[in-house]
């Protein structure tokens, strides 16, 4: 399978208030189960591959934490 988008998530400043999560469209964010420096439970990305860079997890984002790529077959 071809990764359409790629994302990274600034997991020590994210606050863990789930917006992305809610809004992706795949169903592919999800709460990592750790705590990162800040006490949150940041979000993780379970399925890179699924992933198609439309962005809308970025957009959601109120802290911004959240960069997508757009790969070559997007």
């Amino acid at each position: 399978m071809t990764v359409k988008g790629r994302l990274t998530i600034e997991k020590e400043r994210c606050k863990g208030c789930r917006l992305c999560i809610h809004f992706c469209p795949k169903e592919i964010l999800e709460d990592c189960g750790e705590l990162n420096k800040l006490g949150y439970r940041p979000v993780h990305l379970k399925d890179q591959e699924a992933c198609t860079g439309c962005g809308i997890c970025a957009l959601m984002c109120p802290d911004m934490i959240i960069q997508v790529e757009r790969g070559k077959g997007a």
